[in-house]
């Protein structure tokens, strides 16, 4: 549920905070995530990789999935 705001939240602002960055590598660190937020993930790092959304983090790096299994 939590991973699932942090998106529709950088959607609707196109602009992924630095916390909320922190808050989505937190959460998949831990593995407390269901399958369905893996597909949420993916369309973030989608977005933020082609420009839709900006990063406020100074690196700008591109997103990357740690693993989808």
């Amino acid at each position: 549920m939590m991973i699932r705001k942090l998106v529709d939240s950088a959607f609707q602002t196109r602009c992924l905070s630095v916390a909320s960055e922190g808050l989505l590598r937190q959460v998949i660190g831990f593995n407390s995530y269901h399958s369905g937020d893996l597909d949420a993930i993916a369309s973030l790092c989608d977005a933020v990789n082609s420009g839709y959304i900006q990063r406020e983090a100074q690196r700008q790096e591109e997103m990357r999935l740690v693993s989808r299994y």
